[in-house]
């Protein structure tokens, strides 16, 4: 037993990273896998009137109502056709669960801490409020999500009130 105590306090200790890794737009992006709750496959989503642009609508993911945001559409992305490698990752923002659409999930993956830098402070025409930190894997940067500021507190209120009203349709 005092052998394997021995091996262990010879190893480095390297903290790591869990993530979630997605493609938007041939680039990647994570989001912390303690945020992510699952992952779905495109399904039905319920559009919702009046609603912010970015927001697909609703989906009812086993009795909730959750909100669905199309990332691409939140970026200023080009919108293409969805297809079978479409996902909606279902995250936890500010306590309340929300749907993001991507084009698809790759991956799990694990980044040392040092691999992890600062998002750079401006880029022309992205929005790096939305950017947390940049990983580096081999020869792969990946951006990592804040997720957040997806949505401003008033977007957030805004979002609510709408699934609190088409929850309440879907009751009576």
């Amino acid at each position: 037993m005092a052998r394997s105590e021995k091996k262990d306090e010879e190893k480095e200790v390297v903290e790591e990273v869990q993530l979630v890794a997605f493609i938007l737009e041939n680039e990647e992006f994570a989001v912390d896998i303690q945020q992510v709750r699952e992952v779905l496959k495109l399904s039905k989503i319920t559009p919702l009137p009046k609603s912010l642009d970015f927001v697909e609508g609703v989906i009812n993911l086993r009795g909730e109502v959750i909100p669905v945001i199309d990332l691409r559409k939140r970026f200023g992305i080009t919108e293409v056709k969805r297809d079978d490698e479409s996902r909606i990752i279902i995250v936890e923002v500010s306590g309340n669960e929300v749907g993001l659409i991507v084009d698809s999930v790759t991956e799990v993956i694990r980044l040392p801490e040092d691999s992890i830098h600062e998002a750079p402070g401006s880029v022309a025409g992205a929005r790096t409020d939305l950017i947390r930190a940049v990983g580096k894997k081999e020869d792969r940067l990946i951006i990592i999500l804040e997720l957040e500021k997806i949505l401003t507190s008033e977007e957030q209120i805004a979002l609510e009130e709408l699934t609190l009203s088409e929850d309440e349709a879907g009751t009576s």
